[in-house]
């Protein structure tokens, strides 16, 4: 018995081997400070569990529609509406899914054809570093990555003369995510209206069939500095954008996985019926009895959603200051989500006291783990020069925070 091709030949996701390792050596009593996990520490919102407990006990356990029952659809539209400025948006262009990872593999699957001899292979532009499944995901449904290249030095960012110049006749869609994982970072509002700008004008003349998807799920965790942009919002381009969120990061509510896809006008509308289509011969619908906790988490949490903002904020604060007191650890200070994605690569060719020698970001944080009990995702699958560079979840404790970072010092020190 053989396994296909598509799965046997797809790695693992290196953010879930690492946190599944971590949590291992945790339960064999092993002292490992873990900033692997892209999770928040907090518990979800007291509104949102009372909404679900509510319906279980009174009896909503049955099936619901494929896509989401309506009301539920209709508080997301209204918030896209409102909050993101997006305009047009129904019930009938959202499609709620298994959480945001569900929802694009949905989409890739619904744009992406899997090419036949002779035929074009559609094409999909990805800024890298990027969260580590967006290309697997895109590959599985049949498309090919152009990745563009992006660096510390700017600020992890494509410019607009790159996605120009990555655009061609094969390209299918581009991916934005903003704020970043892993890098924190996030585009400007002229900056996003920038790069709509070469879209718009690519739409026109190259690329008739472009999308953009744009992955807004850090959206309400930022720390100032730069407002949260959703690109759905600009009239030039937003039957062209599909924007993906979900309860998971600003809710607190990861393991719930919940996740949903919108649009607007006419092609919207036929890509949400693709995608309800396709998830109906997956998964139907989320669990019945959370959908009244997406209406009280989007309704009546917005207090719970800024207390965790302004911690993630103060978090991010701290893991920066400190990070910079370290030798050869480089990174742009981040503007949202919670992570910090540092250049180590001034100690590749080092070794640790251990004897372990240092050739890539995967032997850092092999050796970090081994000798300081400290978990960080190495950042080869994130892509582009994320080679060069380690994933750090702030999403913790303070006081994990300073054990952590001091526990980075001391390795570092004993590198010869």
């Amino acid at each position: 018995m053989s396994i296909s091709h598509r799965v046997s030949s797809l790695a693992p996701s290196a953010t879930v081997a690492v946190m599944n390792r971590a949590k291992d050596m945790q339960a064999q009593g092993i002292d490992v400070l873990s900033f692997a996990a892209g999770e928040p520490d907090f518990d979800t919102p007291q509104k949102a569990k009372q909404a679900a407990i509510d319906a279980l006990l009174k009896g909503q356990t049955k099936y619901m529609p494929t896509a989401g029952d309506k009301e539920t659809r209709s508080v997301i539209a209204d918030k896209l509406t409102r909050e993101n400025r997006i305009v047009g948006v129904t019930p009938d262009h959202v499609v709620i899914g298994a959480g945001g990872k569900h929802s694009l593999f949905c989409l890739f699957h619904s744009l992406f054809d899997n090419a036949c001899p002779g035929e074009t292979q559609h094409e999909a532009v990805l800024p890298v570093p990027a969260w580590v499944s967006y290309k697997p995901q895109i590959e599985l449904a049949g498309g090919r990555v152009v990745e563009v290249e992006t660096t510390p030095a700017s600020g992890f960012k494509m410019s607009p003369a790159q996605l120009k110049e990555a655009i061609t006749e094969r390209t299918r869609a581009i991916v934005i995510n903003s704020p970043s994982n892993p890098t924190g970072v996030m585009y400007t509002p002229d900056e996003l209206r920038a790069l709509a700008g070469v879209i718009e004008d690519a739409i026109k003349k190259t690329a008739p069939g472009l999308v953009v998807i744009t992955d807004e799920i850090y959206e309400k965790i930022t720390f100032g500095r730069v407002p949260h942009f959703s690109l759905g919002s600009l009239p030039g381009i937003a039957e062209r954008v599909v924007t993906i969120n979900g309860m998971s990061k600003a809710y607190a509510m990861t393991g719930w996985r919940i996740g949903y896809m919108a649009s607007s006008g006419g092609f919207g509308l036929k890509l949400a019926k693709a995608v309800t289509t396709l998830q109906g011969q997956m998964s139907t619908n989320i669990t019945s009895f959370t959908y009244p906790a997406i209406r009280a988490a989007i309704r009546d949490c917005a207090d719970d959603v800024e207390q965790m903002r302004q911690a993630f904020q103060r978090r991010g604060a701290l893991i920066s200051s400190l990070l910079r007191k370290l030798p050869g650890v480089n990174f742009p200070e981040p503007d949202g989500a919670f992570y910090v994605f540092p250049d180590i690569s001034e100690h590749f060719g080092k070794r640790s006291a251990t004897g372990r020698e240092i050739r890539s970001a995967n032997d850092f944080c092999e050796a970090l783990l081994e000798d300081a009990r400290v978990a960080l995702v190495p950042g080869e699958d994130f892509g582009g020069c994320g080679a060069q560079c380690v994933r750090i979840s702030f999403a913790c404790a303070d006081k994990q925070i300073e054990q952590g970072v001091a526990r980075i010092g001391e390795f570092l020190a004993n590198l010869k």
